[in-house]
């Protein structure tokens, strides 16, 4: 399935924006898709729902850092944060606005979300929570926190962060694949052991077991890396079927 077939380019607002509940969610998750498209002349942006203050390792202050600096190694812009509690991701009238107005400022066609089957409970409550706002956006009379005008998003899909899952459909990131693995290891507060950091399932291979995942996932797709996606709605094939 080709993603030009899902959006276009050459508009000033987005064509996708990824959401995560956690800065390095979008990266483990689809951070090869998202240069890829960069390359393509795809304007794509991030937004993290918490600022990862209750991480084991780091600051809020590194994280952020690292943060842009990933994004700037994948092409991905603007990165915003809503600065949600962390652990503290609910559906709520206050967060679900929040998320509607950076949907209506950004005006994205394609919103990605992070899969609910996850070990971390923020990563299925961000998707609950977009999932909400991406509905209210599209509703004339909902007012957000800016009360910008209503938007429909076209379509909403689900990366895997944490876990192996049989995705209904994958990007091939082949060519993209060392980006991502220079945009995850851009994170070192969380991926690299240090005298001063605590033992985590981040310290210990993770990216390693990310590189694994992807190319299991491209094997049997036929390449070499790929990352897996989920949608809750049918996909249509345009033309598509041969991969023209």
């Amino acid at each position: 399935m080709s993603l030009e077939s899902l959006c276009m380019a050459g508009i000033k607002m987005l064509d996708i924006l990824a959401f995560g509940a956690h800065s390095d969610d979008v990266e483990i998750g689809m951070g090869g898709t998202i240069a890829k498209y960069s390359k393509k002349g795809f304007r794509i942006g991030i937004c993290d729902l918490t600022e990862a203050e209750l991480s084991s390792n780091g600051t809020v202050d590194t994280r952020k850092s690292e943060a842009a600096l990933a994004a700037e190694i994948l092409g991905a812009s603007p990165r915003v944060s809503l600065a949600l509690p962390d652990r503290g991701l609910f559906v709520n009238q206050a967060a679900v606005r929040e998320a509607v107005t950076v949907i209506r400022k950004y005006k994205p066609k394609l919103v990605f979300v992070p899969y609910q089957k996850d070990r971390h409970p923020d990563h299925g409550h961000a998707a609950e929570i977009v999932e909400e706002a991406v509905f209210s956006a599209g509703i004339h009379k909902y007012q957000d926190a800016e009360d910008l005008p209503a938007h429909k998003v076209q379509n909403m899909y689900y990366y895997m962060i944490n876990g192996f899952h049989k995705p209904e459909f994958v990007i091939d990131i082949s060519d993209t694949m060392e980006q991502k693995t220079a945009a995850l290891r851009a994170y070192k507060s969380q991926f690299s052991r240090s005298e001063h950091s605590v033992e985590t399932p981040l310290t210990n291979g993770y990216i390693e077991t990310v590189e694994a995942r992807e190319k299991l996932l491209g094997k049997e797709a036929g390449v070499t890396y790929a990352e897996g996606f989920f949608s809750k709605r049918t996909l249509l094939l345009n033309n598509d079927l041969f991969g023209g």
